[in-house]
């Protein structure tokens, strides 16, 4: 028996470094999945990796990624009222605890960024325009960026319609999406590779 992890604990999963390979190695499977256009395995695979990923008690950061993949593949796939869901679960926990620092700020001014976009597939620009003023408001006080922000205000401004394609164009020329073919390495000769945890770490903090 492992005193620290009981009797149900297998010896692997009680190493923290192979629960870190493996869920690593879970959530970059579901991103090769998704860049192959399948993302309901892609999801699975992200739910699964975000269990292991709280279970292991891992720091924040890889399940704040892991969950920004599973939005981008409920987005991909046109699950705009999960996504919104969401971003109004986030904007309330930011409501009762208000961000007292940058990073908090820019990850609300993100929030309204993608509830934005979402309005604005669901042909709700001017809910789209309030959500994208708001992202942008916030931005600035954070002292952090959002081309797509700026960029789809500005189209909104100009009282310009803006059809589904030309949004996704200006997604990906603009880099919204995390999970993109740039920005994942091949996948590693060996399926548990400490290198999966370098890339998701790079990922996250990019």
């Amino acid at each position: 028996m492992n005193a620290a992890c009981g009797p149900a604990c297998s010896p692997p999963a009680c190493d923290p470094k192979s629960a870190r390979r493996e869920h690593v190695r879970i959530a970059e499977d579901g991103k090769r999945r998704a860049l192959a256009g399948e993302h309901r395995e892609a999801l699975e695979r992200y739910r699964e990796a975000l269990r292991l990923a709280v279970a292991a008690a891992e720091p924040e950061v890889f399940f704040r990624h892991y969950l920004e993949c599973a939005l981008e593949s409920l987005e991909r796939l046109g699950a705009y009222a999960e996504v919104l869901a969401y971003c109004d679960r986030a904007i309330e926990h930011y409501r009762a605890t208000p961000p007292r620092h940058e990073l908090a700020l820019a990850d609300l001014a993100h929030v309204h960024q993608r509830r934005g976009i979402i309005l604005l597939k669901q042909r709700d620009p001017a809910g789209a325009a309030a959500a994208l003023s708001e992202a942008a408001r916030l931005a600035g006080s954070a002292r952090c960026a959002l081309p797509l922000t700026a960029g789809v205000l500005e189209w909104l401004n100009r009282g310009w319609q803006v059809d589904p394609e030309r949004l996704l164009a200006e997604q990906e020329r603009q880099r919204y999406f995390s999970v993109r073919p740039g920005a994942l390495r091949p996948p590693p000769a060996d399926p548990i590779s400490p290198a999966a945890v370098a890339t998701a770490t790079a990922l996250a903090t990019s």
